[in-house]
């Protein structure tokens, strides 16, 4: 028997794939438990339009990652932080901070994607990578300026 799977079946397949089957396993396990149809011509029709969609779905996002790994790219943010009397920081300047930072300014970055290149212990110039889906890859210069009001 010919199945469509809906969902990912461990040791069968992916969503959307067809697969051969037994009958029994088909019917009865299978489709009785929602994760499959039978393939029949009206459902492989549904299949195609259904990776269709998958597939301009993808495009889109791809195509927004890269309009906002472009926009990062070379982005220079300032990052206001009280500084003690020997120039030491008194908070940590991490990914989550610079991911807020970007938030603020118009940006979805979450903060596992912010990788810093080295520790920030003092005010100065930083350089953070930030990496996107589908290997994209933004280049952010980080400016720590002490803020002591």
């Amino acid at each position: 028997m010919k199945i469509i799977l809906l969902k990912n079946v461990a040791k069968l397949g992916k969503a959307l794939e067809i697969k051969e089957v037994a009958e029994g396993f088909g019917r009865n396990y299978l489709i009785a438990k929602g994760l499959a149809r039978a393939a029949t011509p009206e459902n492989l029709k549904w299949v195609q339009g259904q990776r269709a969609i998958i597939q301009q779905e993808a495009e889109d996002e791809l195509k927004r990652t890269g309009n906002v790994a472009a926009n990062l790219d070379g982005l220079e943010i300032e990052l206001p932080v009280k500084v003690g009397d020997k120039g030491q920081l008194f908070e940590k300047i991490s990914g989550h901070k610079i991911a807020n930072r970007l938030k603020e300014l118009g940006y979805d970055v979450g903060k596992a994607e912010i990788t810093v290149e080295q520790e920030i212990k003092e005010p100065g110039e930083y350089t953070a990578k930030v990496e996107f889906e589908h290997n994209l890859e933004a280049q952010l210069k980080i400016v720590v300026i002490p803020n002591n009001k």
